[in-house]
């Protein structure tokens, strides 16, 4: 049986053009403290990133940054943090923030933000790893996602054996009680990535 002690968080570097995502983001950052679960997130100090980073410090709990040099300075690394790793590239990027987390959750974002949950999908559905993967369905910002992943099922190109799973809460506070279910369910070996992916990356 797995716990949840680290949630990382996908999310846009902007605001976005409606005001639930920032609040849902702080919000979340809230829960995430008071549940004494630390954040791994991109390091940012901007947008959505920097709304959840700053909020779970607001209210006593601990971050860790991860965050490529070339970025430090585009998207302000928040000094504020506990732990800021800087890596080489992205590459290191992902793989540290795979490896120090528990679950994952995707706030609204943009292509940045779909591609490194559409990774961890992938390394899933491919029996990588086992780790919950949930979109913060915000304003029901993921539902043209969820359309897709729907219509991939339809014309067979997610075949029986191979399903995408992924978890959604359309509120904050559901999001930590999902993943906790999710992780009580999944054995310790199961959540490690699978040695020949880790070597590549």
């Amino acid at each position: 049986m797995s716990t949840i002690k680290t949630v990382c968080v996908y999310c846009g570097s902007g605001p976005g053009t409606n005001p639930s995502f920032t609040e849902g983001a702080k919000a979340f950052g809230k829960a995430l403290a008071e549940s004494n679960i630390r954040l791994v997130y991109g390091g940012g100090s901007l947008g959505l990133m920097g709304s959840v980073a700053t909020s779970v410090l607001d209210h006593g709990g601990t971050v860790t940054g991860i965050i490529p040099e070339f970025l430090r300075k585009r998207e302000n690394a928040l000094t504020r943090v506990q732990e800021m790793i800087v890596t080489p590239d992205m590459h290191e990027r992902k793989r540290l923030m795979f490896e120090r987390s528990d679950a994952f959750v995707a706030l609204p974002g943009g292509v940045g933000t779909l591609e490194e949950l559409v990774e961890q999908l992938t390394w899933k559905q491919l029996g990588r790893h086992a780790k919950p993967v949930l979109l913060a369905n915000f304003d029901n910002f993921w539902e043209p996602l969820l359309s897709l992943l729907s219509h991939m099922r339809q014309t067979e190109f997610i075949r029986a054996g191979l399903s995408v799973d992924i978890l959604k809460a359309d509120r904050v506070e559901d999001i930590l009680p999902k993943l906790k279910a999710a992780a009580a369910q999944i054995a310790e070996s199961e959540t490690q990535l699978a040695p020949e992916v880790a070597r590549k990356l």
